[in-house]
């Protein structure tokens, strides 16, 4: 699979959003995490291992549901940037006076995978990816065989208002392109997943002032889009963005995209002549029956609207 950027992100601005200095999780980010974590009740398989991709821009307080719900699983979280990996680390380290600092297995806090998990858990962080192709390709190495992925991002759907109010002022375009849940589907077949489940629902946020519309679509992210405005603006250009908002955009519909997918065994290389040998048939078999045993019926694609 090639390693292409989509068309309308900028690596070096998706780069410096990816390694920025973040205090907490946004709180549209916590919401959505919330609610994939209720997903995890259609799946009977208990991950005794699993990974956090990106938690302080995923959710912290999503880690400590997950964390409740296997409470007996060793977690490691992946945060590539240096300051914010002290900070995630401070947060998921209990005081010494409580009795889970000892009891309980300690998480782990690094820059990359040096073990496979049987879970993966990477909430809202897909499409501010430059190459979303090459990270659902980690994503699948950081697994182990009949390990799952769940993740969440941005559809197409996302900021229209705010889409519509700058194409009327001739403005760039706010954001770049999210791409649509079917094209996820199908990078996940193509990074070696299988049984992709997708589904999506449309939240729409209304905020009380264009000062908070703006504070909120901060926390959220970047415009990673390669046309953008990329020289200061002026305070006349603020006013009249605040304006506009006040008049146009004070609700913001946000399409959400949820995804699953298992890692499958790999293939047996089937030639003009090979040779299988019975304990290899056999361990197939078994990986079969135990991978079928732990996974929901397989669902189609579904949408749902708020």
């Amino acid at each position: 699979m090639a390693h292409l950027s989509p068309p309308s992100v900028d690596p070096q601005a998706a780069l410096r959003w990816q390694h920025r200095p973040a205090a907490a999780s946004a709180w549209l980010h916590e919401e959505v995490a919330r609610r994939m974590q209720e997903r995890l009740d259609w799946i009977t398989c208990q991950p005794q291992s699993w990974l956090h991709w990106a938690p302080l821009n995923g959710g912290m307080q999503a880690h400590a549901l997950l964390t409740q719900r296997y409470p007996r699983a060793t977690c490691t979280l992946v945060e590539p940037g240096g300051a914010n990996a002290r900070h995630v680390e401070r947060m998921v380290t209990p005081p010494w006076w409580q009795a889970r600092r000892w009891l309980q297995a300690r998480s782990q806090v690094l820059a990359e995978v040096t073990q496979p998990a049987q879970m993966l858990w990477a909430n809202m962080n897909l499409h501010m990816s430059h190459q979303p192709q090459a990270l659902l390709q980690q994503w699948h190495r950081a697994l182990a065989v009949d390990g799952f992925l769940m993740f969440s991002c941005l559809g197409p759907d996302s900021l229209k208002e705010l889409r519509v109010l700058y194409q009327a002022l001739d403005w760039p375009a706010p954001s770049h392109e999210f791409t649509d849940m079917h094209d996820w589907g199908d990078m996940l077949i193509g990074a070696g997943f299988a049984e992709p489940v997708m589904d999506m629902e449309r939240i729409t946020l209304t905020f009380e002032s264009p000062q908070r519309v703006l504070q909120e679509l901060r926390g959220l992210g970047r415009n990673l889009h390669v046309d953008r405005f990329q020289a200061l603006r002026g305070r006349r250009w603020h006013t009249q963005l605040l304006d506009a908002i006040e008049k146009n955009a004070m609700q913001l519909t946000f399409e959400v995209v949820y995804g699953h997918a298992f890692k499958p065994a790999p293939k047996l290389a089937v030639q003009a002549q090979s040779e299988i040998t019975l304990d290899q048939m056999r361990a197939a078999l078994t990986r079969g029956k135990v991978a079928s045993a732990g996974r929901p019926e397989p669902q189609s694609s579904l949408n749902q609207h708020e």
